[in-house]
């Protein structure tokens, strides 16, 4: 690396340079003597303005390895800097001193070949600084790279291009590009070939005998890179992708570090754009407080909460491990934050209390839940318990301490209930909507659907599934859920959360439903292996409290815009207080009694759209299984082992 000092030196002689050879050109390399020794009068003094120029203008603050276009705005500003006081003293001094008069023909061409020199100066040194860097690389390489084509000649494109080419972890060699658009085709970008469109993938592979391709696409969409995917299946060469842009944000990777396919990029969620001043008001300086924290959802709330800088981050959770992850992850990347964690279940009312008293929260995300549908269905009274009598008691205490925000994680299950589960969810909305009416506090909540990975959910079993060897398990062909990836239900959860004026059920944009065995599938062919050949797929039967699909409002709701486009807000029917206190003793007394046909008869009478189940049978422990079709005996042992722990997420 050059140092200042030689910076200077040879900049200053390139000035002098660039200002000699103006003269010469000016008289043909033939100077008169006159005409000599008025150039020695003039040099050190434009040479003078101009390196002042360059210091004034920041040139002097680039790391010259890594100029690049950006970079040359502050040349052009110094050039226009110069040219001033240069120009002024032609003018302003009288002919009779015509010896120190430069003549406008000088100026001109000085200016030029003098700033151009010196951005010259600084790409000659990163052109000899990258082409070091290469050969550098293949030293240290430890076998020849392997050859790729770049899908996508954009931004993205170009931006990995330049990683690859510049970095010595990567084992890749690029061949070329392979972009659609037709005005790109045949044009090299730093020094790549746009070959072909992905119609000639197919003989693109063959002649540029390449080992797999990447994928570059800034804003790809699930569509777009499912169709890339069946193409390369069918050539067949391996394709593999450049982090989405939330990796990009969230996970503080490099557009260099490429991976495999995932089944999250087949969904196609597209990237949210938050409020970040909304969020920066809602959250900045605020003494925030997470139920659930060590879960995927509430652990998730937590990284988002921290990135704007609150005054302090309390995380309730009861399971002492999740927190302790959570509370090391959150004090390693952001050391500065003040991180409280607080091991108690968010339904011990003298705990809560203590906790709200010492720490005055200003807003609580209540994360909190038993979320297993088909668990739940055989543990009906903790259900109620922990989603609808813990969510009252924690409101109850936000209110008493006057808790600015109180927000609900709540989820499209609450949507014409079919289990126990959807069903304490909707009587939970019911509950901070009736706080809301008699509280200070802003209550609201918010739904959304399957979060893609989290705790439990179907696409970790899946691939749990894949990598014993199989069954897949599939609760039935035409099931269909919504589903969203963990950082993108987090920022919409604040996102609302900050537009909410109290009282709200907010209703997130899920995007389009996505058909479980066509997932499945996915899931398998992204593994390297073919359905049904190499791993099979079998129907379970759907289970108790199950829906065939999911809703996201019903006939009784409606769905109004706010100024977020992925948020809108569900019109629902209130409860007076007198009922809703009814409604808590009631529900108190049936789960002290654990009364099983009590409590589903109750939550019906409660909730008319519900369509609970009835109970199992008094002398019945567990439900009886369904019917495995089409697998051997060892796949349906297997896959009824399967079935005991397979879930499905709702809110955590």
């Amino acid at each position: 690396m050059l140092n200042r000092r030689t910076q200077f030196l040879m900049d200053l002689m390139v000035l002098t340079a660039a200002f000699s050879l103006a003269y010469e050109l000016r008289f043909d390399f033939d100077i008169p003597q006159e005409n000599f020794f008025q150039a020695l009068r003039q040099l050190p003094y434009v040479v003078a303005i101009q390196f002042l120029a360059l210091t004034i203008s920041g040139v002097y603050m680039f790391v010259w390895r890594f100029v690049s276009i950006t970079e040359v705005r502050g040349f052009i500003n110094a050039a226009s800097w110069s040219l001033i006081p240069v120009l002024a003293l032609r003018l302003g001094i009288p002919p009779s001193y015509h010896q120190w008069r430069v003549p406008f023909s000088i100026i001109l061409v000085d200016s030029l070949l003098a700033f151009g020199s010196v951005v010259g100066l600084r790409v000659l040194r990163r052109a000899l600084y990258e082409r070091y860097e290469r050969q550098a690389n293949v030293e240290r390489s430890n076998g020849p790279r392997k050859p790729v084509l770049l899908i996508g000649a954009g931004s993205a494109g170009i931006l990995a291009a330049r990683e690859i080419r510049g970095r010595g972890n990567t084992d890749l060699e690029i061949r070329a590009f392979v972009d659609d658009d037709p005005h790109l085709l045949g044009s090299v970008i730093h020094g790549i070939k746009v070959a072909g469109s992905t119609s000639d993938l197919p003989a693109l592979v063959r002649r540029y005998k390449v080992d797999h391709v990447v994928i570059t696409i800034a804003a790809a969409s699930g569509e777009q890179i499912r169709r890339l995917v069946q193409i390369c299946e069918r050539i067949p060469v391996r394709v593999r992708i450049i982090p989405g842009l939330h990796e990009l944000l969230q996970g503080h990777v490099e557009v260099s570090r490429i991976r495999d396919i995932q089944v999250e990029d087949l969904l196609g969620r597209e990237a949210v754009r938050l409020d970040e001043q909304a969020m920066g008001r809602f959250l900045a300086g605020r003494r925030v407080l997470v139920t659930g924290a060590g879960g995927s959802i509430g652990s998730e709330l937590a990284r988002q909460v921290a990135r704007f800088g609150p005054a302090s981050l309390l995380l309730v959770e009861r399971a002492e491990f999740a927190l302790f992850n959570i509370d090391r992850e959150l004090r390693d990347r952001w050391p500065d934050l003040e991180v409280v964690p607080l091991v108690g279940d968010v339904g011990d009312r003298t705990r809560m209390r203590s906790v709200l008293a010492a720490h005055r929260p200003q807003l609580v995300i209540h994360a909190a839940a038993h979320k297993h549908v088909p668990m739940m269905e055989h543990n009906a009274a903790e259900a109620i318990k922990n989603n609808v009598l813990a969510t009252y008691t924690l409101g109850t205490i936000a209110d008493e301490f006057k808790v600015g925000s109180f927000v609900l994680i709540s989820t499209d299950k609450a949507v014409r209930p079919s289990s126990v589960m959807g069903a304490s969810k909707r009587i939970a909305e019911l509950v901070v909507q009736n706080l809301n009416r008699r509280s200070t506090t802003r209550f609201l909540a918010v739904r959304f659907g399957n979060v893609i990975g989290s705790a439990g959910s179907v696409i970790p079993i899946f691939r749990e599934q894949i990598r014993r060897g199989g069954p897949v398990t599939v609760t039935h062909p035409e099931m269909t859920r919504y589903f969203m990836t963990i950082p993108e239900a987090a920022q919409l959860v604040l996102q609302a959360g900050a537009l909410g004026h109290g009282g709200e059920v907010f209703t997130l944009d899920m995007g389009q439903p996505v058909n479980i065995l066509d997932l499945a599938r996915d899931i398998i062919k992204l593994s390297g292996l073919r359905p049904y050949d190499d791993i099979d797929i079998v129907m379970t039967g759907i289970r108790r409290g199950e829906k065939l699909f999911e809703e996201l409002d019903t006939s009784d709701e409606s769905l109004l815009p706010t100024v977020h486009p992925k948020i809108f807000a569900a019109r629902i029917t209130d409860m007076t207080e007198n009922a809703m206190l009814e409604v808590i003793e009631r529900l108190t007394v049936i789960c002290q009694r654990a009364t099983e046909s009590e409590l589903r008869s109750y939550i019906s009478g409660l909730l008319p759209e519900a369509r609970l189940e009835p109970a199992l049978d008094a002398g019945s422990q567990v439900e009886q299984r369904p019917t495995i079709r089409s697998a051997t005996g060892a796949a349906r042992s297997q896959a009824y082992a399967d079935m005991e722990s397979i879930t499905e997420v709702a809110v955590k």
